[in-house]
């Protein structure tokens, strides 16, 4: 029998099915495995919302493509049978809902165990997984700095080599910016292409997306082959390809026409993030893709205006059912600082204004798209700078304007969100690491319905620059 650690030091996930497949390990040694890294780090990372380890070893045998690898399922909107459903607040107490969502209920099949729930901030709604239920989630990089939102528990997991990948979600940038906080591969991909049922229709008025955080870009492929596809009477579904997610990947990559962006309209880049996305359009170049510097053909500040007049409403809907289903109108008391603000200055608008800032997500769309008949890839910068100190994009004042929480969120993280209003796919890939030794991702968009392009591209930098070599200080590997 091979050393189960060692294996799991070297092997993504789809390398570790294939030995249980063989027989050179069992699913129960792989997931004791898994718990022994993870009781091994998460003690300082603090990561983990609940543990599933019984549940884990109870978990019958399948025939799946991903047969006895253990991972975790994010703890905000994605219900799962054995498992408390947070959403990083105090506001649902012990709350079970005891049912798979549609993406769960897949990953289930593919034969993943799961092994726990990862942490989130309150809602979703914060670009760094600190919260007062689940406290602060480090990242595996420095403890001193955060691993990210609003899928900061996966992400810290995954870094630091716990699990190949895990289960993240994504309605403003929040499978893309913690992997660009913690050096993973992070991909969102189109709108209706991941079923989001039968819990949520669109969840943000379309925003709201499933995939995972992973080290290889072939794990996110195969993940992409099992969760893809419409859920019975979901509202919209985007085209799925003919060929797998995972063959398509291994073609060769054309030439692609890539435009990039340098300047983030009001926020400016620190030096190091725009020292990143130069570097890999370098990278791009040296490929064979020619690159071209634009104009953003956003205006950010009227596009976060209407973003948060659909985030704003949605969240007040939920917290208002919430107390229908518990008996009790949730109070302000149970809620954070930024979810506060949001509801006290936009929960409220017309039915007139948020339909307006769904026609401006539309309109947005169909301009985009016409934008990007010119290129097949645009590339930006994922953040604006590097990884934060813990609580320097924590919103704690609660008196504080909805402008002032945008300028904090925002300004760390200007481009990802629009990405999710369009529903274009875009992915943060690893390509550059600080003079801090902080990972700094590089963020690619898609056309619509395009995630082979993203994927081919993001396997060939893979190859030329690999980044799975290169793990945290904070880590679980056996050596």
């Amino acid at each position: 029998m091979k050393d189960i650690h060692s294996l799991m030091d070297q092997c993504d996930g789809i390398a570790l099915a294939e030995h249980v497949k063989n027989k050179e390990v069992t699913a129960q040694e792989l997931l004791n495995a898994s718990i022994e890294r993870l009781e091994k780090v998460n003690p300082i990372i603090n990561a983990v919302a609940e543990k599933l380890y019984d549940a884990a070893r109870e978990a019958p045998t399948t025939e799946g493509a991903f047969e006895g690898v253990p991972t975790l399922v994010k703890d905000l909107f994605a219900p799962m049978k054995e498992a408390r459903m947070s959403n990083g607040s105090f506001s649902l107490g012990k709350a079970r809902p005891g049912f798979d969502d549609s993406v769960v209920s897949r990953l289930r099949a593919s034969g993943l165990r799961f092994i726990g729930t990862s942490t989130a901030p309150e809602f979703g709604i914060s670009y760094t997984t600190e919260s007062g239920r689940f406290g602060v989630t480090r990242n595996p990089w420095n403890l001193d700095h955060s691993a990210g939102g609003s899928s900061g528990g996966s992400a810290a997991i995954v870094a630091a080599r716990v699990v190949p990948f895990a289960h993240g979600n994504d309605g403003g940038g929040s499978i893309r910016v913690p992997s660009s906080c913690c050096g993973l591969f992070g991909l969102k991909p189109s709108r209706g292409l991941v079923p989001s049922g039968p819990l949520v229709g669109e969840g943000w008025g379309g925003m709201g997306c499933a995939h995972a955080l992973t080290v290889s870009v072939r794990d996110s492929a195969a993940l992409l082959d099992v969760v893809a596809g419409s859920d019975l009477g979901a509202p919209y579904a985007a085209p799925i390809q003919q060929d797998s997610y995972l063959s398509s990947m291994q073609k060769e990559v054309k030439p692609l026409r890539i435009a990039l962006v340098e300047d983030a309209g009001p926020w400016s880049l620190s030096p190091e993030a725009l020292a990143s996305v130069r570097h890999t359009a370098k990278l791009c170049e040296s490929l064979g893709h020619s690159v071209e510097i634009v104009k953003f053909p956003v205006d950010l500040p009227s596009f976060f205006s209407s973003a948060f007049d659909v985030i704003a409403p949605n969240t007040l809907s939920y917290v208002q059912l919430l107390g229908d289903m518990r008996g009790a109108p949730v109070k302000d008391e149970e809620l954070e600082a930024g979810t506060r603000i949001i509801l006290r200055e936009r929960g409220n608008i017309s039915a007139v204004k948020y339909t307006q800032a769904i026609e401006h997500f539309h309109r947005l769309g169909r301009e985009m798209a016409g934008f990007m008949q010119q290129f097949d890839v645009l590339l930006t910068p994922t953040l604006t700078r590097e990884p934060p100190k813990i609580g320097d994009i924590r919103m704690l004042n609660a008196e504080a304007s909805l402008d002032e929480f945008i300028h904090l969120s925002h300004g760390y993280s200007p481009y990802t969100a629009v990405f999710n209003s369009t529903g274009q796919p875009a992915m943060s890939v690893p390509l550059y690491w600080t003079q801090n030794e902080l990972p700094l991702g590089s963020h690619f968009v898609g056309r619509f319905g395009e995630e082979a392009t993203l994927l081919q591209l993001a396997a060939q930098l893979e190859q030329a620059q690999p980044w799975a070599h290169k793990v945290p200080p904070v880590n679980a590997r056996s050596a």
